[in-house]
Parts: C-alpha cells; sequence; structure tokens
C-alpha cells in the first residue's frame, strides 16, 4: 500500500474535517466492499489450485491411489485426503 498527501487527494474543507478528529495521524481507507476479491482472485492462483485439485478428484475417482497422488503432486497425506474426500 502506498501512502499519498491528504494535501494532494482531499478538497480543502474535507481534509480540515478530517484535521479536525486526526491532527497529524495516519488514516487508513478501506476499499467499498464491492471492490474486495478474495484471496488469489487477482493474480490467479485461486484458479490455478482450482484446477490442480479438480485433477486430483478426477485421479482418484478414476482409481490413483492416495500415495500415488501424493507422489505425483508432492502434497501431503491430509492434504490429498481434504480434497479427494471434500464435497465440491
Amino acid at each position: 500500500m502506498k501512502y499519498v498527501n491528504a494535501d494532494t487527494v482531499f478538497p480543502e474543507s474535507l481534509l480540515k474535517e478530517i484535521q479536525r478528529h486526526i491532527p497529524g495521524g495516519l488514516v487508513y481507507i478501506p476499499k467499498p466492499k464491492e471492490a474486495h476479491q478474495k484471496w488469489g482472485e487477482s493474480s490467479g492462483s485461486r484458479m490455478v489450485l482450482k484446477q490442480r485439485n479438480d485433477q486430483i478428484r478426477q485421479l482418484f475417482a478414476a482409481g490413483m491411489s492416495i500415495d500415488e497422488l501424493i507422489e505425483q503432486f508432492c502434497l501431503s497425506i491430509d492434504s490429498i485426503k481434504k480434497i479427494v474426500y471434500s464435497k465440491k
């Protein structure tokens, strides 16, 4: 996150009102709720993990053992079990 000087962003009347409440302090202004994204949505990581997990489920359904999935995907036994036994 990049800090921006309030003098350059806010109109003078708004800046004076903010200074009345927080003189010389730092204020965090959050994004509106509709602008929030879940983890990995902007980078594409969420989609990559979904595709990997779908592939693991398909291979398991086709008969591949949990041990073989552990070897192929380099994941722990607990991670593989969570993926294959989830209701997604």
